[in-house]
C-alpha cells in the first residue's frame, strides 16, 4: 500500500514538472518578470515638479484663449528654464486660408529681435579681439560720414548698438521699406541734422544700426550673413534660421504674415523689406531655433556665447521707455533702459531683458529673467493683443507661482533644486 502511494506521488510530481515545462515552452513571455514596477518608479522621478506642470498647463490655456480673442491665425512659443526647454509648441495654422498647422519648425520672420542677434554677434567678435565696443565706426569705414566731422569721429560701435547715435528717431526707415540698399541709405546720413550729441540720448534706428554689418565685413572680409551662420546659427544647430528673402521663400514650412481686421485675419505676401538692413530686421527662424538661442542667451552654451559677452550686451547704456507697455501694467517698472540690442526693465525684485519686433505682418517677442534663468520667445504671424500680451502675461503668472515652483526638489537629490521636466509638443 505504501509503495503504491509513493508511486502515485512520483507520477503526480512528474505531471506537474511536465506541465510547467510545457507552459514555459509554449508561453515563454508570460513567465518573465513584468517591468511595470520599474517603469512606475522612473516615471515618478521624471515628473518631479507638479507646480511647474500646473503653471505650464494654465499658461497654455491662457495662450489659447488670448490667441482666439486676438484673431491670431498662428503662433509658436518656447520656454527655457536653466538648460532645459520646458515648453515648446506651435499653435494654429500657417495661413488662415489653409489647413497646415504651425509646428516647432515653422519659420517666421523675427523682425527687430534680429537686433539682439546683431549685438550678440558683435560681442563674440569683441571676445575674439576682432572688434571693440568703443571702436569708432570710421576705423572700419573711413568713408562713413554724418553731418559734421565731430559727430562722425565720435560715433562708436557702442553708440550704434544702443541707439545713441544722435540721429532723429527712425531716420530713413521709410526708405528701408522702399527697398533702397544699405550703402545708399548710409551715404544719405551725411545730410541729416542730428537731434543731439552722439552718446547723449536714446533714438531708435534701423538704418544706422545696420552699419554694424558693414563694420563686420570690413574687419573680417566676410558678409554679415556668413558670420552669423559661422558664429551663431551653425554652432547652436539653428537649422531653420537664415538671413535672406530667398531663404525664407525656398522653405516649405513657413508661416504666412497676416493683416488683422474686424472679421479675422487675411494672409498677405512675404515682402523683401528689411532684408536690406539685415542686422536690424532680417533674421528668419523657427521656434525650435529660438529655444536653442535662448539657452545660449542664459549662459548654457559657453563655447558659443560667454557670460562676459552676455554681461556686455545686457548692461544698460541709456534710459529708454519700454515700447511694450503691457510689461508694466501689473508689476510696476522702476526704470527702463536700452542696452546693446536689448531693452532692460528693472522691477523692484527682478530685471528682465527683452526685445520685440514687427515687420510685414509678423510679430516677435523674447524676454529673459537672468536671476531665475528663465526665458521665453513668442512668434506670431499677425500683430495684435496676442503678441503684445503673451510674454507680460507669462511673467505675471510666473512671479505669482515662483515660490511654489521653487519649493519642489528632485527626489534623486533632495539638496538640489529641481529643474523642470521637459515638455515638448
Amino acid at each position: 500500500m505504501k509503495h503504491l502511494i509513493n508511486k502515485k506521488l512520483s507520477g503526480l510530481v512528474l505531471v506537474v514538472f511536465a506541465t510547467a515545462f510545457l507552459i514555459v515552452k509554449l508561453y515563454p513571455k508570460e513567465t518573465k518578470a513584468t517591468p511595470v514596477i520599474a517603469v512606475k518608479k522612473v516615471e515618478h522621478r521624471k515628473i518631479v515638479n507638479a507646480s511647474a506642470e500646473q503653471f505650464l498647463i494654465g499658461y497654455e490655456k491662457e495662450l489659447s484663449d488670448l490667441m482666439e480673442a486676438a484673431n491670431t491665425p498662428g503662433a509658436a512659443v518656447v520656454i527655457v528654464k536653466d538648460s532645459t526647454i520646458i515648453f515648446m509648441k506651435g499653435f494654429g495654422v500657417r495661413a488662415s486660408n489653409k489647413p497646415e498647422k504651425v509646428d516647432v519648425n515653422t519659420v517666421f520672420r523675427i523682425a527687430s529681435v534680429s537686433k539682439c542677434f546683431a549685438s550678440t554677434l558683435t560681442g563674440i567678435l569683441v571676445e575674439d579681439k576682432v572688434l571693440a565696443w568703443d571702436d569708432k565706426v570710421v576705423k572700419y569705414l573711413p568713408e562713413f560720414c554724418l553731418k559734421s566731422p565731430e559727430h562722425t569721429n565720435e560715433l562708436s560701435i557702442r553708440n550704434v548698438l544702443s541707439h545713441t547715435t544722435g540721429l532723429p528717431y527712425h531716420t530713413f526707415t521709410n526708405m528701408v521699406e522702399e527697398g533702397i540698399d544699405i550703402n545708399t541709405l548710409l551715404y544719405k546720413l551725411r545730410d541729416v541734422n542730428l537731434c543731439s550729441k552722439v552718446g547723449q540720448t536714446y533714438s531708435y534706428q534701423n538704418v544706422v544700426y545696420s552699419v554694424i554689418g558693414e563694420v563686420m565685413r570690413s574687419a573680417t572680409g566676410k558678409t554679415y550673413e556668413a558670420l552669423m551662420q559661422e558664429k551663431i546659427f551653425t554652432p547652436l544647430h539653428m537649422d531653420n534660421a537664415s538671413i535672406s528673402y530667398d531663404a525664407i521663400m525656398q522653405n516649405d514650412n513657413i508661416a504666412m504674415p497676416h493683416r488683422v481686421h474686424r472679421g479675422g485675419a487675411s494672409p498677405v505676401k512675404i515682402t523683401n523689406t528689411y532684408y536690406n538692413v539685415a542686422p536690424a530686421g532680417g533674421v528668419n527662424a523657427s521656434i525650435s531655433d529660438m529655444g536653442k538661442w535662448l539657452m545660449a542667451l542664459m549662459g548654457e552654451k559657453q563655447n558659443v556665447i560667454t557670460d562676459a559677452t552676455l554681461d556686455d550686451v545686457y548692461t544698460p547704456q541709456v534710459k529708454a521707455r519700454s515700447k511694450n507697455r503691457n510689461y508694466g501694467r501689473k508689476n510696476h517698472i522702476k526704470d527702463s533702459y536700452y542696452a546693446l540690442g536689448w531693452r532692460v526693465l528693472h522691477y523692484p525684485n527682478d530685471t528682465i531683458v527683452y526685445h520685440g519686433g514687427f515687420v510685414n505682418g509678423y510679430r516677435s517677442e523674447v524676454a529673459i529673467d537672468r536671476k531665475d534663468k528663465i526665458g521665453i520667445c513668442v512668434l506670431a504671424n499677425a500683430p495684435g493683443d496676442f503678441a503684445d500680451n503673451s510674454i507680460p502675461m507669462f511673467f505675471n503668472m510666473y512671479f505669482e507661482n515662483r515660490n511654489n515652483i521653487k519649493m519642489w526638489f528632485d527626489e534623486s537629490n533632495p539638496s538640489k533644486p529641481n529643474t523642470f521636466a521637459s515638455i515638448n509638443k
